[in-house]
């Protein structure tokens, strides 16, 4: 896809994936609209990308609240008249806890950002991209959608359903032009995996820093995804964790 007039919306956009993801479509030329609960950060970040000549706007979400996801896609809509790309990204993994000691109430908020927030994005993007005649759409997972890791079990279940969500809409719209791909990119080296490791639980919390990727590569991925080449990868997890992955994407393999 040549994104130079292009709409692009990045949730979770303050920080780590998500804002990489945000400056690399801008650099392409793209609208980039940035959502994020961080009012003052994600606009510092479009004042930035403002500066050095891009496109970008911002626009405050909370995504387990409906309304603002609306919101957010409506106010896109109404600005550039298309949504070309939207990467549901934003998710959270703390507090990690086992389950007999989790906070019910924190459980189910992470369930409300990592689930419902994918599901609303997928909810008022899709009938927009049908109108326009397509669409991609970019579900951040994560190999916890098929394993099970001590004290994520809030983690593990949210991002095993959004791997559901993926393939049901997949079987839905991919002939109406609505491309919906998973992207697994493994450990990467942004503030989650820095609460990961201070919780001390399971493996992936003992990994040296060194073993993640920049979030620069999961930019680039995504960008991948949303060419042809990607397509046998519809209604799936992309995974950045194999040697194979890495090659097709054009990233480093060792």
């Amino acid at each position: 896809m040549i994104f130079k007039g292009k709409t692009v919306i990045v949730t979770g956009a303050s920080r780590g994936i998500g804002e990489a993801t945000a400056r690399h479509f801008a650099a392409l030329g793209a609208h980039v609209v940035l959502a994020a609960r961080d009012a003052e950060r994600i606009g510092a970040i479009v004042a930035e990308l403002d500066a050095a000549g891009a496109t970008a706007c911002a626009w405050p979400t909370d995504v387990a609240n409906l309304t603002q996801v609306k919101s957010l896609i409506d106010a896109t809509l109404e600005e550039t008249g298309r949504i070309d790309l939207l990467v549901n990204n934003a998710g959270l993994i703390d507090p990690i806890a086992r389950l007999g000691e989790s906070d019910p109430e924190a459980w189910g908020w992470i369930v409300d950002v990592n689930l419902k927030g994918v599901y609303y994005g997928l909810r008022f993007a899709i009938p927009v991209m049908i109108a326009q005649g397509g669409g991609t759409i970019i579900n951040i997972s994560s190999g916890a959608a098929t394993s099970a890791l001590e004290g994520w079990s809030h983690y593990c279940a949210t991002k095993a359903a959004v791997l559901s969500l993926t393939r049901v809409a997949d079987r839905e719209y991919r002939d109406q032009g609505i491309r919906v791909i998973g992207l697994s990119p493994g450990t990467v080296a942004t503030g989650m995996q820095e609460q990961i490791r201070a919780s001390g639980i399971n493996p992936v919390s003992q990994l040296d820093w060194s073993t993640h990727i920049p979030a620069d590569w999961v930019a680039q991925s995504i960008e991948w995804l949303t060419t042809d080449a990607a397509d046998s990868h519809l209604g799936t997890d992309f995974s950045l964790k194999t040697k194979e992955g890495r090659q097709m994407v054009g990233l480093p393999v060792e």
